[in-house]
Formats: structure tokens, sequence, C-alpha cells
């Protein structure tokens, strides 16, 4: 009974590996130059309206009148001084001995 059921196994095993070799190669896709895509990618960007009015709108202020960046010395020296106030507060709030 063993042989059978391994000899049926063998024969089916043997028949899907037919099968498999003999299917025609899947089609191949379009090759696309990628210089062509990136041209067109380029050309219809170059044809795209400027849109930044739309976008400040959208945002409530105008990308011109955004503050400009601190230095990092002014960005240390307000983090120092709010540090200062915060310690100042918590020593206001504990309790006196």
């Amino acid at each position: 009974m063993r042989r059978v059921l391994a000899g049926l196994g063998g024969a089916f095993g043997l028949a899907a590996l037919w099968r498999f070799l003999r299917r025609p190669p899947a089609p191949q896709p379009a090759r696309v130059d990628p210089a062509e895509e990136l041209r067109a990618r380029l050309e219809q960007a170059r044809e795209a309206t400027d849109d930044r009015d739309d976008f400040d709108a959208a945002e409530g202020q105008p990308v011109d009148e955004v503050e400009q960046p601190r230095s990092i010395e002014e960005r240390r020296q307000a983090i120092h001084e709010k540090a200062q106030q915060a310690l100042g507060d918590m020593n206001r709030s504990e309790p006196q001995e």
C-alpha cells in the first residue's frame, strides 16, 4: 500500500513539474526609457502653474513673513532663561520651613 501511495505521489509530482516546465514564459513588460520618463516629468513640472499664493493662503502666513531662524547662541540663551524661570517657579512653590 505504501508503494502505491509513494508511486502516486511521485506521478503527481512529475506531472506538476512537466506542466511547470512546459508553460509559456510570462510576457515581459514594455521597457520605458528612464531618460524619456524624466524628460516628461520635467516638462510637466515646467508647465505647472505657480501655486505659491494658494499655499500661503492655506497656511495662513506668507512664506516671506515667516520669522527667520535664530542663531544657536540665541536659542541657547532663550532656553537658559526659560530654565531659570522654571527653577525660580519651583523654588517659590516649595514650602518654607
